[in-house]
């Protein structure tokens, strides 16, 4: 029983580094920050507001109706960020349309972007991988650490060759050709390795 439990945890671990390093990293995101959160916040106060003053100057009926759906439809933003630790200013429209507001807003946009680069997520997948086969102990957990401390070993390898490949390259111009010409033989996979871990 307890080897059937190292081996599925390391088929897991395994099994989702190689998922990450092959699939990239693209799908992966941060956790909602602070930021994100008072932003969605906002955003909701914002819909609310907005949806109030449609209905307060008897805007058009299709206006109040996209703004009511606007509203509705942030509150999965919301749902989705979670409420912030501190909520900024958004009482009233003026508040909503403060500069503060405003710069949060571009704050958020800039951090929305922002993704895990698939050489921490290997990392982190391989470390995971080597304490949870040293939580099991016994030789087969022992086995598994050591291949996993391999992969960590060569991921970190393979990291560095790309990184100096890309620097011989910028820094020798005239020979990108024939080190492109030299690198002509590889497999797809390993082509689709080096292609992601250069992003």
């Amino acid at each position: 029983m307890r080897k059937a439990r190292v081996i599925l945890a390391v088929v897991l671990v395994v099994g989702g580094s190689t998922l990450l390093t092959t699939g990239g990293c693209g799908q992966i995101r941060f956790a909602p920050n602070e930021t994100q959160k008072q932003n969605a916040w906002v955003h909701n106060q914002t819909a609310a507001i907005a949806a109030s003053q449609a209905q307060a100057e008897q805007s058009s009926e299709k206006l109040r109706e996209l703004t009511e759906l606007s509203e509705v439809q942030s509150r999965a933003f919301v749902a989705y960020c979670g409420l912030p630790d501190e909520f900024p200013k958004a009482d009233t429209a003026e508040d909503v349309l403060s500069e503060s507001n405003r710069q949060l807003a571009t704050t958020a946009i800039k951090q929305a972007g922002d993704r895990p680069d698939a050489w921490s997520v290997a990392d982190s997948a391989l470390e995971l991988g080597i304490a949870v086969a040293g939580l099991f102990g016994g030789l087969y957990a022992t086995r598994i650490a050591r291949f996993l401390q391999q992969a960590k070993a060569k991921s970190n390898a393979l990291k560095e060759i790309v990184l100096a490949n890309e620097i011989f390259k910028k820094t020798n111009p005239r020979s990108a050709d024939a080190f492109k010409d030299a690198q002509r033989n590889q497999s797809p996979l390993t082509r689709q390795l080096v292609a992601e871990n250069k992003a």
